[in-house]
């Protein structure tokens, strides 16, 4: 298999980071890049995925509110209901062909549970899952939230793991549509102050373990290619 781009692009703006997801999407369709795994943190953003773009029933805070506390709205093309990125957070989109991946998209969500739920267990946190939800789960709490979609097998968006976020953004929507869970923190879990620079290390391993990645670490400007 290929060498896979490995991007860290810090801290970024939603809108910057889903047009560089789609810039690099249409490169790896058109073969003129490989397999790439962006890992980025958001200023805070709520998200609601296509399946609820007919209601904004789970979005709890006004529009007032919401600019109050900075935080900005949008209308996404992934799958799944409505979340939060904000700092404290990493968030991992990897843009990948699902024809070297097996072809199969339930796999693939539990290939990214699967390596979320090893990297959070290195830290001696026991997450789970929890059908038909998905995602990973410590108890009843959300601890990383995942949501994709996929054109031509090559897929967009990807996961978002609360390492310490602000978790009282989360209390302006029902995370997900999931009324009767709660949504929780490496952070919260563990007791102690814990970082992004910490935990992305321990993320990167366990994803290349989990599907076969040999990474080559590149700047975002090694994207740049023209899509014929």
């Amino acid at each position: 298999m290929p060498e896979t781009y490995l991007v860290r692009l810090g801290r970024m703006p939603y809108q910057e980071a889903w047009d560089l997801q789609r810039q690099v999407g249409a490169g790896v369709l058109a073969g003129q890049l490989p397999d790439t795994v962006l890992l980025v943190e958001h200023p805070p953003v709520y998200t609601v995925g296509r399946g609820a773009h007919g209601s904004l029933d789970n979005l709890l805070w006004d529009e007032e509110k919401r600019r109050q506390e900075q935080i900005e709205l949008f209308m996404v093309d992934r799958g799944g209901d409505i979340t939060y990125h904000g700092p404290g957070q990493l968030v991992g989109y990897p843009i990948l062909d699902l024809t070297r991946h097996g072809r199969d998209l339930h796999d693939y969500l539990r290939r990214l549970e699967e390596s979320i739920i090893a990297a959070i267990g290195a830290f001696g946190i026991d997450g789970l899952r929890m059908p038909p939800h998905t995602g990973v789960w410590v108890g009843t709490e959300k601890v990383a939230a995942i949501g994709v979609k996929a054109t031509q097998w090559v897929t967009q968006h990807g996961f978002a793991l609360n390492v310490a976020p602000n978790l009282t953004h989360f209390t302006g929507i029902i995370p997900c549509g999931i009324q009767d869970k709660g949504v929780t923190s490496m952070e919260r879990l563990l007791g102690r102050p814990i970082g992004l620079e910490e935990v992305r290390p321990v993320v990167e391993r366990h994803l290349a373990q989990t599907f076969g990645f040999e990474y080559q670490v590149v700047q975002p400007d090694a994207l740049n290619v023209e899509i014929l």
